[in-house]
């Protein structure tokens, strides 16, 4: 890789609205940008649905998208301005990462987001099956 060239992640919050309303255009147009100054991209995928902590722009629930790409540096400026005034994005973070971390952050996003359920197991907490037996605490 070029030493002008760097490794990126990017993750946006999407109107659902417009989303919903087609997807496949909506979702297109992070990586038509990237594209379009050059940049590469190595994953592009939808991560989840969720409510928003506040309103944005008058909308309560966002569609989060991650993407991984490469880019020249001097094109990142381009980007971020073009990411600000798409009316798709509500709001969005780019972030430069390590390159030595791209192929375990690319094979993560491809895996998909961690289910809320397999998260609880993880952290050792009971699916409900197993209470609690309050005769024990006395």
């Amino acid at each position: 890789m070029s030493e002008n060239i760097n490794v990126y992640e990017g993750l946006f919050i999407l109107d659902t609205v417009k989303y919903n309303r087609d997807p496949e255009a909506v979702s297109n147009q992070i990586t038509e940008v990237i594209e379009s100054l050059g940049g590469e991209v190595r994953v592009s995928r939808l991560w989840e649905e969720r409510k928003l902590a506040y309103q944005i722009k008058g909308q309560t629930r966002g569609i989060y998208w991650l993407t991984y790409f490469h880019l020249n540096t001097e094109k990142y400026k381009d980007l971020n301005r073009l990411f600000q005034i798409n009316g798709n994005i509500l709001r969005f973070l780019i972030l430069r990462i390590d390159p030595r971390l791209e192929e375990a952050l690319v094979e993560h996003a491809l895996a998909g987001p961690v289910r809320k359920e397999d998260a609880a197991e993880a952290a050792g907490f009971a699916s409900g099956d197993d209470e609690i037996d309050a005769e024990d605490d006395e």
